[in-house]
């Protein structure tokens, strides 16, 4: 199967098309997004030049499961889920920070401990902890959504203090942030999995507030191995790991890290796929079912006709002549 990389739709009331690094967004008369999970993947903030096959599918269809699994915790988006690869949603005003949320020493809050420092995004980290132990709680660690380059930390205190947003709506946030994360980690125990860290985008339609975007896919989410966890940490040996971040490494081992002058290495049909074949064991170890390939081959034309159909019983538009 071919990588589905763009989309160029033109639907009825469609008032705008937004290309991000990985979904293609449609706004639907300023009432609907229509969301399309494409194949392409983001590293470091940079799209690598080829797309996977599937990955699309894997991440919308983990963000269903997820989003309807935590619904009676937090209003969510999502309206419709008419293809494997798209969601289509309300139209809220997002919040200009995603919520990070970590229950290990992983990552980003590593690297930075590695360091030498103690301190992030305001929240003080434990002295003598090693790389993926976990921390007493879990802690959030903010991130400004930046439109174009690198997400940026911020702390609680600066949130408020810039009115990026208000203390009652930062303090909800903070309170679906912790209660999604432990719905996540109680779901990915029961799957042998340890949910390490995450993160949570927010929006606001009418004066209420909604989970938006998708939750707990390996693109936003870090998942262990539960068994063999504590012998591992013990041996100070790596976690045997499901998330994004094999992709990453693969590319620090090719001297890539998203910094001016550095090159993407080759991504070679057996890079390619071996990174489809991660993401369809992702799907399966996360959701616990069989991941089902389209029949379709025309990927473009299933996923235009669907959508079509979606918005005419939504909305009542005409479909295409």
């Amino acid at each position: 199967m071919e990588a589905i990389t763009e989309t160029l739709f033109n639907f009825p009331k469609q008032k705008s098309y937004y290309k991000g690094k990985v979904r293609d967004v449609y706004n639907i008369d300023d009432t609907f997004l229509v969301m399309v999970v494409s194949d392409r993947i983001s590293a470091f903030d940079v799209v690598l030049p080829k797309g996977i096959p599937y990955k699309g599918q894997v991440l919308n269809q983990i963000a269903s499961k997820f989003l309807n699994a935590t619904e009676d915790i937090v209003p969510n988006w999502v309206v419709a889920v008419p293809d494997p690869m798209v969601t289509i949603g309300h139209v809220c005003e997002p919040f200009k920070v995603e919520m990070v949320i970590r229950g290990y020493l992983s990552g980003h809050a590593w690297r930075e401990y590695k360091l030498g420092k103690r301190v992030i995004c305001g929240v003080s980290m434990p002295e003598g902890m090693k790389e993926n132990d976990k921390f007493p709680e879990p802690i959030i660690t903010p991130t400004t959504k930046a439109s174009v380059g690198h997400d940026e930390d911020i702390s609680k205190e600066n949130i408020l203090k810039r009115g990026i947003i208000s203390k009652e709506d930062y303090e909800q946030l903070e309170k679906y942030t912790r209660a999604v994360f432990q719905r996540g980690t109680e779901i990915a125990a029961k799957m042998g999995l340890i949910l390490v860290d995450t993160k949570y985008e927010f929006g606001k339609k009418n004066n209420i507030i909604y989970l938006i975007d998708e939750i707990h896919t390996p693109d936003s989410s870090r998942y262990f191995y539960a068994e063999g966890y504590t012998e591992r940490q013990k041996k100070d040996e790596a976690q045997k790991q499901l998330s994004k971040e094999f992709v990453r490494e693969w590319l620090m081992e090719n001297g890539f890290q998203g910094k001016d002058g550095q090159k993407i290495p080759e991504m070679t049909n057996e890079i390619i796929q071996s990174i489809s074949n991660r993401y369809i064991e992702l799907f399966e170890k996360i959701v616990g079912e069989k991941f089902i390939k389209p029949s379709s081959s025309d990927i473009l034309k299933r996923i235009q006709t669907n959508i079509v159909n979606s918005l005419k019983t939504l909305t009542n538009i005409k479909p295409f002549d």
